[in-house]
């Protein structure tokens, strides 16, 4: 049993989970509940105002003031509940899981629109069973979500645009997915030397998505299809060889093959303005066959107890998903709400739009103690790129640099290259204080468009690194952490993506562990600073935010989500 609060928010939350086994037989049953108001950010990072007008096309003003610290459209609340039971007999096991969410809210600080409800079930059942030629798991899932958006309180709900007469409840949205699939893969022990995996799997996904009529404007009379009876069918078989060669060299090799069905039925706008760019999408050839390979190799060498080299090479395929291929209209409130970046801008989908392909090379430089416990760091650098990434070109507002904009997905060679460095060393360690540990982490990536069209690629963290100090003495475990996190420069320029400035952050964790209770203290961003995380996106978390357009009361470009301010938080777990 545990609970936990946070300051910052007023967030709080409860977790049970409970188990009865014997011989053969568990039952397992874990729930949890959480929920948290707006944060606030480490200062004003925009004007304290309403947090929507009635400027035209809202009809009322807000009851609810927003400081300008307070990061509008941040609270949630979520219900998860999981039963689980587990089966053995000899050298046989057989699982089944069963879950159901529920997300009455959430808002979205950077999306145009909120959650008003999710409810999502899950159905999960496994076997595994070691045979004397090998191990054999097998798995079918169903996963059944139906979800809502509309706008809570910090967007505006009530819109009329001239001539209508009857105001618009919001812009109630609608989607319904079904996920079903099954994986079986057996591990086999062809010699002492080597190993083969083998296996397949299938997935069947659909998906609709429907925007019902509001008021009797511009959403109206009809119901909007934005995807309707979406189909994405994954037939996938794959296999890998792990030889071990000797003491000191290891090596792999894999391959899969996947064959991607997708298709979608004929849609409809809300009223005649629609209509041209719907027949255009019902009169074309939606049907898409996919037919992906990928590779994988790695050598892996291992001179003395001290040091581990990896080098590998990676070719991986992704389809486009059903929104990236299948929404289907240019109009702007439409595009506006076909939006998985978090940066306010407007996008349509692309019939025409190939796989892309990754081509990774990487090596891992790993030095350790004997006993990998006392010390280590790797390094790993990388180079990957990218055949017909899936990126976006304008649809209009071509040479714009400060506005939100609307753009069309498009496939764009690219390329991705960095280094990921962790490591800890011991610092101390005596019967009066106990043991200090050094762990530090490092990360840098780099993406960019090639072939002549010379832009980043969106939402790449810069340069990031985290320095912390732990100390154990007994029950207690006491952390210093440091963030620091480099300006972000190097953005996209045809999503005008905004830049965010460089930051450094001191956390400070501590609990105490007895033999059934765990006590957990900390403080989050103890200085208070006001920053913003690079990969947040953009701010758009309250006032007039649809239709698109600039003007009094609607979000303005140029302001980056936000991080947390300073946050006192407590947690508490019990084990009977």
């Amino acid at each position: 049993v545990g609970t936990f609060y946070r300051s910052n928010g007023n967030a709080m939350g409860a977790n049970l989970s409970a188990t009865a086994a014997g011989e053969n037989l568990s039952v397992t049953y874990n729930g949890s509940t959480a929920q948290s108001d707006n944060y606030t950010a480490g200062g004003d990072f925009k004007p304290a105002s309403l947090a929507y007008t009635n400027a035209p096309p809202s009809l009322y003003n807000s009851p609810i003031w927003l400081d300008g610290d307070e990061v509008g459209s941040t609270m949630y609340k979520s219900t998860n509940q999981s039963l689980g039971f587990a089966l053995r007999h000899e050298n046989h096991l057989l699982d089944l899981k069963l879950g159901y969410q529920h997300i009455p809210y959430q808002g979205y600080p950077n999306q145009r629109m909120d959650m008003t409800d999710n409810t999502s079930t899950q159905v999960n059942l496994g076997y595994t069973g070691q045979y004397d030629w090998g191990k054999l798991e097998a798995r079918v899932y169903n996963e059944h979500t139906e979800h809502e958006m509309n706008f809570l309180e910090d967007k505006a709900y009530w819109y009329q645009g001239p001539g209508q007469t009857i105001p618009a409840p919001g812009m109630p949205m609608f989607t319904e997915g079904k996920n079903t699939g099954a994986v079986v893969k057996g591990e086999i022990a062809l010699s002492a030397r080597d190993l083969l995996r083998v296996g397949g799997e299938l997935q069947q996904y659909r998906l609709d998505d429907w925007w019902p009529a509001s008021g009797n404007g511009g959403m109206s009379p009809n119901t909007f299809l934005n995807i309707n009876n979406g189909e994405r069918d994954r037939t996938a078989a794959f296999a890998e060889w792990e030889a071990q060669w000797n003491p000191l060299w290891l090596s792999q090799f894999g391959l899969r093959y996947e064959r991607v069905n997708m298709n979608a039925g004929e849609v409809q706008g809300y009223n005649a303005n629609y209509t041209a760019d719907a027949t255009a999408f019902n009169s074309a050839d939606r049907e898409n066959t996919d037919n992906n390979f990928d590779l994988t190799t790695l050598a892996r060498y291992v001179p003395s107890k001290t040091q581990t080299l990896e080098f590998g090479f990676a070719r991986k395929t992704r389809s486009p998903n059903l929104y990236e291929r299948y929404t289907w209209s240019t109009g702007g409130m439409a595009m506006l709400m076909v939006n998985m970046a978090g940066d306010g801008n407007g996008y349509v989908g692309n019939l025409e739009l190939e796989p892309e392909i990754a081509h990774t090379l990487s090596a891992t430089f790993d030095w350790h103690d004997a006993r990998q416990q006392d010390w280590g760091l790797k390094i790993t650098p990388y180079y990957t790129y990218v055949d017909d990434y899936i990126n976006a070109r304008r649809l209009t507002n071509t040479t714009v640099t400060n506005q939100f904009v609307f753009l069309k997905f498009v496939n764009q060679d690219a390329q991705l290259y960095g280094i990921d460095v962790s490591g800890h060393a011991p610092l101390a360690d005596s019967p009066r204080f106990g043991r200090f540990t050094l762990n530090g982490l490092l990360n840098y990536v780099r993406g960019e468009t090639t072939g002549g069209t010379d832009d980043n690629l969106y939402n790449m963290m810069p340069l990031n690194a985290t320095l912390s100090v732990t100390q154990r003495r007994g029950g207690w475990t006491n952390i210093a952490e440091v963030q620091m996190v480099d300006a972000k420069n190097d953005v996209s320029a045809i999503r005008n993506e905004v830049e965010t400035p460089g930051y450094s952050l001191l956390n400070l964790r501590s609990s105490y562990a007895w033999k059934k209770v765990r006590l957990d203290v900390g403080i989050e961003n103890v200085f208070d600073r006001l920053y913003y995380y690079p990969l947040g996106g953009a701010y758009v978390g309250q006032g007039i935010t649809m239709p698109p357009g600039i003007g009094t009361g609607r979000p303005a470009w140029g302001t980056a989500v936000p991080g947390m301010g300073r946050s006192i938080y407590a947690g508490l777990n019990v084990k009977f």
